[in-house]
């Protein structure tokens, strides 16, 4: 069963991305800023990352850095209301797959993940 990390400083969106994800039969781990997410997925090597951009202590572009540092082939996509052209093209660049925007269908946000993991 793949894992997924759930990155997000907002209780709402972990909780609603967490229960759309179990119910598609993917393991959920969650972290609440870009420093606990890069702790995270060193602990758990998860098989994708959903993070947020604009979180508190490190920023979802900073994170996927410093996540994609140490594990070049780590798959991130990034959800975020943030929509502006720069902000995607400065996920990309970091190492992100794909950016999903809030708020998303849920279709679109299974899709993404689908599209990331390869399945």
């Amino acid at each position: 069963m793949p894992r997924i990390l759930i990155v997000d400083d907002a209780n709402f969106m972990r909780m609603q991305c967490s229960k759309m994800l179990r119910n598609e039969g993917y393991e959920i781990a969650e972290a609440t800023n870009g420093a606990e997410a890069v702790d995270r997925y060193r602990e758990l090597q998860p098989d994708l990352v959903l993070m947020d951009v604009t979180m508190p202590v490190m920023d979802g572009i900073e994170a996927v850095k410093a996540i994609r540092s140490e594990s070049p082939d780590a798959r991130i996509v990034m959800v975020s209301a943030t929509g502006q052209q720069t902000m995607v093209m400065t996920a990309i660049e970091a190492g992100a797959m794909d950016f999903v925007l809030k708020p998303f269908q849920p279709q679109n946000l299974i899709k993404a993940v689908q599209k990331a993991i390869g399945s």
